[in-house]
């Protein structure tokens, strides 16, 4: 499999590299939905630049320290265009996610239950 190299994403000898494991999972989730066709490689160029455009402009340094954040959002909002999910259902799921997290012990797994839902 060839790895998808763009410019700006940090890597190593040609590779990517993830300085946390949640980037390698979101470069994973873009790989696997063009993989079955949610978007193509031009979809995901323009969406992934406009990001990172947007976030220059509001002051973002662009050290590198924030590229798979712009990946994460890009990939965020090409999962709502495309109708995969909505803007609110993936804020829901977010929130859920930290909710769990805080409540998580460190070096435990984090699991999500339906009354991290609901949490305020």
């Amino acid at each position: 499999m060839t790895t998808m190299l763009l410019p700006g994403m940090p890597q190593n000898c040609g590779e990517p590299v993830f300085a946390e494991p949640w980037q390698a999972q979101a470069f994973a989730m873009a790989l696997a939905l063009h993989q079955r066709g949610l978007f193509s490689w031009p979809e995901w160029a323009d969406a992934l630049s406009k990001q990172i455009a947007a976030a220059q402009a509001a002051g973002d340094a662009d050290l590198g320290d924030t590229y798979y954040r712009h990946w994460l959002a890009a990939l965020e909002a090409l999962v709502a265009v495309k109708g995969a999910s909505s803007a609110a259902e993936l804020a829901r799921y977010r929130d859920a996610w930290d909710h769990a997290a805080d409540r998580t012990p460190h070096g435990r797994p984090i699991e999500l239950r339906s009354e991290d839902f609901s949490a305020p």
